[in-house]
């Protein structure tokens, strides 16, 4: 890569760097493994840098590329979760205020969420895309994307069950 591009290429890390983190974040719940989904990312866009032509797109490939990443990896048989002869607690450490519990809250519900779903939900709701820019970083239709999001947002439902009315009220 010469100078320029690879200049071009800096600039955009540094400038998207933490939104793509927290997006992946955001897609599969774990900040290592959003960390590492969001280095692959860059990794891959390093890769591409050249062939890239439209520059306003960027923000969709990595999107696009991200999300693959994440719904990919989730459906590699070594991440399923396994049964122990003991079970695991996992406890929750206390929130340091609101806007840190509904955060935690709205993670742990996103957690439970089939990958694909919660990528829709992700991508709508959190990124701000519309039914077409989620369809096109997706590589689907927009009646799959509508579908996903009634979906996800019905599981997600029933995930937050009570702690639905916690959010509710946080809001208002």
């Amino acid at each position: 890569m010469d100078d320029d591009a690879e200049r071009e290429f800096s600039e955009y890390f540094r400038a998207r760097r933490d939104a793509v983190r927290r997006t992946a974040y955001l897609l599969c719940g774990d900040w290592h493994r959003a960390d590492d989904h969001a280095q692959a990312a860059f990794v891959a866009l390093h890769r591409s840098w050249r062939k890239i032509r439209d520059r306003a797109a960027l923000d969709a490939w990595m999107r696009r590329t991200l999300v693959r990443a994440v719904v990919d990896e989730s459906r590699r048989p070594w991440r399923r979760e396994r049964s122990t002869a003991e079970p695991v607690e996992v406890g929750a450490a206390a929130p340091a205020s609101d806007g840190v519990a509904t955060r935690h809250v709205l993670v742990d519900g996103l957690r439970s969420v089939p990958p694909r779903q919660r990528a829709v939900l992700v991508l709508r709701y959190l990124e701000g895309l519309d039914v077409a820019g989620t369809a096109a970083a997706l590589g689907c239709s927009e009646g799959t994307v509508k579908s996903q999001t009634a979906h996800g947002l019905a599981a997600l439902r029933t995930a937050l069950g009570d702690a639905l009315d916690d959010l509710a009220e946080g809001a208002a």
